[in-house]
């Protein structure tokens, strides 16, 4: 399959990016500084990793799980730096140390974990001196992938929103959280790239506004038409003909198709069953929990009060009110229309059916050069 390029993408904003040799840091673009501002945050330590992940410095499924890997290649370059005469066996308990330690930043991301084991792997195999740049080859090889994942997935989706006219997604699911088109985005763009005259509703997305903030700056930078959307409202335009497609990423999608994603998407998709909209999940393989038989396992993510009493800095709750916050929510697979994969397309979504694409994808690429 030939990679989808658009020359719009192609700008200086890189989502992370690792810096330099073994020795090096990674650096991410801060989306807590998005719009207004565009500036980076280098990452030299274990803890400035962890922490950029916690705060969502970096955020989105892929993304996180990319961050991480690099994250181990960071603790392996501090412990040299702290000891330059480091043993085999310090560098080995170093990078352990920081797997644990990353694997509490965030709970539902399935990539995070999935990243990580790939990394333990390399540590465990390894017994000589070559496992920093053991580690760097295989973060370099996770950002890789998750670049041709996110092309495929554009293009597997693109002919689902070939009769559409007006689309809405929620959160952000584009290049700032992943290495480059995104997932949900990913479509989006492919389908532009195709001819496909797209507008783009995207949801604020509250209580942190990714939707507002880098949804619409992504979209926008790219050249296609996107407006912005209060959560509340989505409703009324279905009822009003205006939205022709749901598409959404997800952060675990359990083995029967039950799929987490931001905070609303439930109700999302509950009101794109009533009004008849289809509603589309976007998630490459590493994004699939098959120990999970459904989406009652997905450990949630509690979030800080602050989020939402003093969203951006300004109090909006009293002190004596109470505040829930979970960060994602659980939409049933029946609600999903079909589950866009870098193996293919999903439809229906159940069991049989993710077993199926994701024990039987061959590579493509080849038969279709």
């Amino acid at each position: 399959m030939k990679p989808y390029s658009n020359p719009n993408l192609q700008t200086t904003m890189k989502t992370l990016q690792w810096i330099g040799d073994t020795s090096g840091h990674l650096r991410l673009i801060d989306q807590t500084r998005l719009p207004v501002e565009e500036t980076y945050l280098d990452c030299h330590t274990v803890a400035q990793t962890h922490d950029a992940i916690r705060r969502l410095v970096v955020r989105g499924a892929p993304a996180i799980g990319i961050a991480a890997a690099y994250g181990v290649c960071v603790a392996v370059a501090e412990a040299r730096r702290e000891q330059p005469d480091l043993s085999v066996a310090d560098a080995r308990a170093a990078a352990h140390s920081a797997i644990d330690y990353l694997a509490t930043s965030r709970p539902t991301a399935v990539n995070l974990f999935w990243a990580l084991d790939r990394m333990r792997g390399i540590v465990d195999g390894s017994e000589d001196d070559s496992l920093a740049q053991r580690l760097l080859q295989e973060a370099t090889a996770i950002h890789e992938q998750d670049r041709q994942m996110c092309a495929a997935m554009g293009q597997h989706g693109a002919p689902l929103l070939a009769d559409c006219r007006n689309v809405l997604t929620h959160c952000n699911a584009g290049g700032l959280a992943a290495s480059e088109l995104g997932t949900a985005l990913a479509v989006i763009y492919a389908a532009h790239d195709a001819g496909t005259p797209l507008h783009v509703y995207a949801d604020e997305t509250r209580p942190l506004l990714q939707g507002a903030r880098l949804t619409a700056w992504e979209l926008s930078r790219a050249g296609i038409d996107v407006t912005v959307l209060c959560d509340s409202m989505p409703a009324c335009l279905m009822r009003e003909g205006k939205i022709d497609a749901v598409i959404v990423g997800a952060d675990r999608v359990a083995a029967n198709g039950d799929a987490a994603n931001k905070i609303g998407t439930y109700a999302l998709a509950i009101v794109a069953r009533h009004h008849g909209v289809p509603f589309y999940v976007v998630a490459p393989s590493s994004t699939f929990d098959m120990q999970l038989e459904s989406g009652e396992g997905i450990p949630i993510e509690q979030r800080d009060r602050q989020e939402v009493s003093h969203p951006f800095g300004k109090q909006t709750v009293p002190d004596d009110a109470g505040v829930f916050n979970p960060a994602f929510d659980v939409t049933p697979a029946d609600l999903i229309t079909a589950i866009v994969t870098e193996r293919g397309i999903i439809r229906p979504v159940n069991t049989a059916n993710v077993l199926h694409v994701l024990a039987n994808f061959a590579e493509r690429a080849d038969s279709e050069d």
